[in-house]
């Protein structure tokens, strides 16, 4: 049985909200900062989002199987099997047309993805979670980030060492010889390349270990607190250390990316957990719950519909999205603003199709 806590369910509802609202401005040309990833080098609000999410996946591995009574074959095909379908449903929004013949040619398919890199990492992480301890665990997260630093900047190529560009880095190499530009985000390289996905994992551990900390009954709440923000805090002061002479880059997952998103997502984390777990304090995290409890299920939905919004064409030759936003803009004369509102509004229409769900008891499990 799934051991529930709501300051886990808020702080993915709240990741998921978050995504949503990133992903879908008004106009592309017009959005405030903190809500664009960094060009490249460097860390914006926005890119602690996705970190947070694979962070909440290895709580979620502590609290969801820490006493499941599966064994051997059974385990790993329900792990598996989970994996595979959060695969398939990235892969299909990368091939998906919202009009005829409603699937890219093959030759156009983008195969890395966010869903993709959600399913790999899980799949590993929980292979991992079931076959070593907490302790071999921490041994694990040190040893990719250490070794994703020397493979990255450290071991020439022909003799030379790959600069970290978004042509010529090693990861953008590997990823181009593998997919070849056709099939990946974008010509020069993509930000869920097969390379990065590797400290993404670490990512993805340090929220095991966190889970770790969290179900053990014998850890009081405000230690609990203690430890998460300690952790936090010396995270952020290697990450942000190791930051000058491995840069922080999301594209790349560079390991201080790994260390100063992680130390966020504690903080954050431990604030949540406090708000709602120590003091009590619930009535205003119920939106990010729904959120939370159908996270997937939303995600994909949105990026079904905003699929079909930019490329069905309605009768003035404009897209659905198009003409939506052209009302909305027509009101709002401030473009950024407009653009946020839009973002704002789309993040409640996807909330009242969670709390619709939530009404229902309809909880869809990947």
């Amino acid at each position: 049985m799934k051991a529930r806590v709501l300051s886990v369910d808020v702080f993915r509802g709240m990741t998921i909200a978050a995504m949503i609202l990133v992903n879908n401005p008004g106009t592309w040309a017009h959005i405030y900062p903190p809500l664009a990833h960094a060009e490249w080098h460097g860390l914006t609000p926005t890119d602690l989002i996705f970190p947070f999410f694979l962070f909440i996946v290895g709580i979620t591995i502590v609290l969801a199987y820490g006493n499941t009574r599966l064994t051997g074959s059974q385990l790993y095909k329900k792990i598996a099997v989970r994996s595979l379908k959060l695969i398939f449903l990235g892969l299909f929004l990368g091939f998906f047309l919202a009009h005829y013949p409603f699937i890219k040619p093959l030759g156009e398919w983008r195969f890395p993805g966010v869903l993709q890199r959600i399913g790999v990492v899980f799949f590993i992480v929980s292979m991992l979670y079931f076959n070593f301890s907490a302790r071999a665990l921490a041994v694990w997260f040190v040893a990719i980030l250490v070794g994703y630093w020397l493979v990255m900047t450290q071991i020439p190529i022909d003799g030379v060492i790959p600069p970290l560009t978004m042509e010529e880095s090693l990861a953008s190499q590997i990823d181009s010889y593998i997919f070849t530009s056709s099939h990946m985000w974008k010509e020069m390289y993509d930000p869920e390349g097969l390379l990065s996905t590797i400290p993404a994992i670490a990512t993805s551990i340090s929220g095991i270990l966190a889970g770790f900390v969290l179900k053990n009954p014998s850890i009081e709440p405000v230690k609990k607190i203690a430890y998460f923000t300690i952790a936090g805090l010396v995270l952020l002061m290697i990450g942000y250390t190791w930051d000058m002479i491995f840069p922080i880059n999301k594209a790349l997952w560079t390991s201080s990316f790994v260390l100063v998103t992680t130390g966020y997502g504690l903080l954050v984390f431990s604030l949540v957990y406090y708000i709602i777990d120590v003091k009590g304090f619930k009535t205003w995290s119920f939106p990010f719950m729904t959120f939370g409890m159908n996270a997937i299920a939303v995600y994909f939905l949105n990026g079904f519909i905003a699929k079909c919004f930019y490329q069905i064409k309605l009768p003035n030759g404009n897209s659905i999205h198009q003409n939506l936003y052209s009302i909305l803009s027509g009101i709002i004369e401030i473009p950024k603003l407009s653009s946020l509102i839009y973002a704002l509004l789309v993040v409640s229409f996807y909330y009242l199709i969670a709390l619709f769900l939530y009404k229902k008891k309809i909880f869809f499990k990947v």
